[in-house]
């Protein structure tokens, strides 16, 4: 399933939510009306959540089926509200803004290069998959720029062929380039999906969908 959405009025509905096979987590204040359609667009459970004082959920947390990589600035309640859903691990970097710094499914995870080698094994030890450290588009903000699930993986449209082979080698799934609300390269921040559907902001294009529902395999 395909909708589109908008948090408070925003289209970067990936920016304040995050979403793996069964779990969703939400900004604290966002609507029931948005709730609604990341529960039903990605049948999962939405749990509301403040990370470090803020609603930028899928800028903080970067997830998949085995847990959530999340902000070293996270605060420790808030950090009881994610763990007591999922296991939780603090991105102690420079870099910890998850989110944004790291690409993942549940085969596999590409990450800011600018990571420590140490944090990428953590990361990797954590989630239990490969993770590899790349640029997308020339970028170091991987997350923010794509977004993967088990089936699919759209991508900024200026992903090298390069860089994408390195994804599709990773995560294990095909790389479609595409914008998202009406030319935006932040695909990351435009998309929220897992292999079940998607939920778009919704200013994205009748072509724009196309790309997305042919790049996550939604039909």
């Amino acid at each position: 399933m395909m909708r589109l959405s908008r948090y408070g009025g925003n289209p970067n509905i990936g920016v304040y939510a995050v979403a793996n096979e069964s779990l969703a987590f939400v900004a604290a204040n966002a609507s029931s009306e948005f709730v609604k359609d990341v529960e039903e667009a990605l049948g999962v459970t939405a749990v509301p959540a403040i990370v470090s004082g803020s609603y930028v959920i899928g800028s903080l947390v970067a997830m998949n089926s085995n847990g959530a990589v999340v902000t070293g600035l996270i605060e420790d309640g808030e950090m009881g509200t994610l763990s007591s859903r999922i296991r939780c691990m603090r991105l102690d970097d420079p870099a910890n803004a998850a989110g944004n710094n790291i690409l993942a499914n549940d085969r596999g995870a590409i990450v800011n290069p600018e990571f420590s080698d140490a944090t990428v094994k953590a990361i990797e030890d954590f989630l239990g998959v490969p993770c590899v450290k790349s640029t997308i588009a020339g970028c170091t903000t991987v997350g923010s720029l794509c977004r993967a699930t088990g089936k699919g993986c759209i991508c900024h449209p200026d992903v090298t062929e390069e860089e994408a082979a390195v994804i599709e080698d990773v995560l294990k799934v095909e790389v479609r380039k595409t914008t998202v609300n009406h030319g935006s390269r932040a695909v990351g921040a435009g998309v929220l999906a897992n292999s079940k559907g998607a939920l778009v902001g919704d200013s994205t294009t009748p072509i724009e969908l196309g790309k997305i529902e042919d790049g996550l395999v939604l039909f």
